[in-house]
């Protein structure tokens, strides 16, 4: 992805906090500043949506949830697109928060597929293989 230089006037304050993040993260000002904005940009975009950390890094959720919008798609497609199946499977979300995820989804679905498909690379015999840790004993 190509970068482009650009001046930008902010306060003392929020230059703060933006080094507090990118010190705790371990990251650049610059790297950090870029991650803030397009997760900003997305959250504009996409109301009702939210990042937060996991072990496989940021990503989108529900909002006031912690349910990841690729777990909300994946049931949705596994359930032919079914609408009413959706709600049937997440019957604790509001219709708002359904429509989040699935219109998260309509703005990036590279990003979501994507995670679908690492999600379906995991097969028992991949866990057993990668993660002997997380397979029960025989006895």
């Amino acid at each position: 992805m190509a970068t482009k230089t650009r001046g930008i006037r902010i306060t003392e304050e929020l230059e703060g906090e933006i080094l507090r993040e990118a010190e705790a993260r371990g990251k650049s000002w610059s790297a950090t500043t870029n991650e803030l904005l397009e997760e900003a940009l997305r959250m504009r975009r996409a109301p009702g949506v939210v990042f937060m950390d996991g072990p496989s890094g940021r990503r989108a959720v529900v909002a006031g949830t912690g349910i990841d919008v690729w777990e909300v798609v994946g049931a949705w497609k596994a359930g032919r697109m079914d609408d009413a199946k959706l709600r049937q499977d997440f019957d604790w979300l509001t219709e708002p928060q359904l429509r989040a995820a699935l219109g998260y989804y309509s703005l990036y679905p590279v990003e979501i597929d994507a995670r679908l498909e690492r999600e379906d690379a995991w097969t028992p015999e991949r866990v057993r293989k990668e993660l002997p840790f997380a397979t029960p004993l025989k006895r």
